[in-house]
């Protein structure tokens, strides 16, 4: 990083490479608004051949976890939104705050602070009884406390000295211009009573460290910038070229919540989203390129030149994202497919109720299974996928080649006509021995219900049933020639010895 006390100091953005920055809290997980405004910095800077710094800014040390910080990382990886850069810990860091800190004390940029909590509080009580905006009225600036006795037994924060006069303006990459006067900003704290550095400051003096030309970030930090800003002008540090996203709202127009979406962006690989469907789902969620709404990763990057940003909030759709995901599991290759789905199906063999990627015991499991059964996986999820929208149905569906079919006589016995069990035992008797294929299947179907004088949906359902314990499966021809035709006839044979004993 480059040190700020020895670089050329103020100047224009212009001819500098693009750097920008995700800066999460770990103080919970990174949910889809976080996952939004790290693709569109990590995708701005791609964009530009530029820099993507990961920066955890954990100074609020009650709050910060290291669950919360593996949390971050693991949904960043996943969402193959890999920084050139960190992470780097604002923690690790407070000397270089300290040090900022003590340079603005000796300019005059900054000054110490004896009044107390309570007459803080008394101060607002009365601000707000005369119908006055609530601010620090700066009675410990050096000019308004000459001659005052510090109070004995309090600690002193540090204040940044705001210019009194003028305005903070930028043109924000969403937003557009936007003009803030600075009477309407106090005197902000960037140091506690006990030394440890605030928020505002700290992004400060990082993004000034860090060289980053370019801050996208919610719009929930517009009223940070313009303090941020005066801090930078202080400091003779450059200023970023800032973009403020609107937030996310729910499918229902409210603030997004848990039950919106707002969860851990892994919940979503647990639920069996693919991480690229997620990529572009979020990309297309306040971005817009015309009306393309499929695009992998390099078309994005390549169009994404900070335009076309929505200053309106964004609505989660989970149909839209469901429809999605569907399509990018069409695109896959079965054997690609298989694989992903391999796990899954072997924790439902365990039924253990979770799901761990790569985990050798799951897939082995279900290895194990689908061998037993005969049935090749690839050839299973390339006829299923295009009824899954999620991992998790294709795994779902997948289950009714090796596990035997739990048959609901009620219902078997409802789709049962006159003649319908004499065909079937003649597929039974006659599957496979003439090939086993779809379109041998779809012969050898035509033929016995023709022997039996039946129409196709009075074979069809109940085989489905019989041989796959569900009504609906894609084509039947199809979908039996993935399973071996002796197991085929014996499914038939012991659901019909059901049935009848049942009767």
């Amino acid at each position: 990083m480059t040190n700020p006390i020895s670089a050329p100091q103020g100047g224009s953005l212009a001819g500098r490479p693009v750097r920008t920055r995700f800066a999460p809290s770990p103080t919970g997980f990174l949910h889809i608004g976080g996952a939004r405004t790290a693709l569109y910095a990590w995708a701005y800077a791609r964009h530009h051949q530029g820099t993507f710094v990961l920066r955890i800014e954990d100074t609020d040390l009650q709050r910060s976890t290291p669950e919360a910080v593996q949390a971050i990382l693991d949904g960043m990886a996943w969402l193959g939104l890999d920084p050139d850069e960190g992470p780097f810990y604002q923690t690790k860091r407070f000397d270089r705050y300290r040090e900022v800190i003590d340079r603005m004390l000796a300019d005059g940029t900054a000054y110490h602070c004896w009044a107390s909590p309570a007459e803080l509080d008394a101060l607002r009580a009365e601000q707000r009884a005369a119908g006055a905006k609530p601010r620090y009225d700066g009675r410990w600036r050096p000019e308004n406390a000459a001659g005052r006795e510090k109070p004995a037994g309090v600690a002193p924060v540090v204040r940044f000295r705001n210019p009194d006069d003028g305005v903070v303006e930028w043109d924000d990459m969403v937003k557009g211009p936007i003009r803030i006067a600075n009477a309407e900003l106090d005197d902000l704290v960037i140091a506690r009573a006990d030394g440890s550095p605030t928020y505002n400051f700290c992004v400060v003096v990082d993004d000034w460290d860090m060289g980053i030309t370019h801050v996208i970030r919610g719009d929930d930090h517009v009223n940070n910038t313009p303090r941020q800003i005066n801090i930078l002008r202080a400091l003779g540090a450059q200023i970023p070229v800032y973009g403020h996203v609107p937030m996310i709202h729910g499918d229902d127009g409210q603030k997004l919540s848990k039950r919106h979406g707002a969860v851990s962006v892994m919940q979503y690989d647990a639920d069996g989203f693919l991480p690229d469907a997620v990529v572009n789902y979020l990309a297309r969620l306040g971005w817009s390129h015309g009306d393309d709404e499929l695009f992998d990763r390099d078309a994005f990057v390549a169009w994404f030149d900070g335009s076309h940003l929505s200053a309106s909030p964004s609505q989660f759709d989970t149909k839209k994202l469901r429809w999605l995901n569907n399509q990018y599991l069409r695109q896959l290759p079965d054997d690609e497919l298989a694989a992903r789905a391999l796990p899954r199906i072997g924790r439902r063999l365990a039924d253990t109720g979770t799901l761990v990627d790569d985990d050798p015991v799951d897939e082995n499991r279900a290895r194990a299974a689908l061998e037993a059964a005969g049935v090749s996986l690839p050839a299973v999820c390339g006829l299923l996928k295009e009824r899954a929208e999620t991992l998790e149905e294709l795994a779902d569906l997948a289950m009714m080649f090796v596990t035997e079919p739990a048959v609901d006589a009620a219902e078997l016995a409802a789709k049962m006509k006159p003649g319908s069990r004499e065909a079937l035992l003649a597929f039974a008797e006659r599957v496979g021995a003439a090939g086993h294929s779809a379109e041998a299947n779809a012969a050898l179907i035509k033929a016995v219900c023709e022997e039996a004088g039946i129409k196709m949906p009075a074979f069809g359902m109940p085989i489905r049933l019989l041989v796959f314990g569900r009504a609906q499966t894609p084509a039947v021809d199809a979908v039996l020639a993935l399973l071996p035709p002796e197991r085929i006839a014996a499914r038939i044979r012991q659901g019909l010895d059901r049935l009848s004993s049942d009767a």
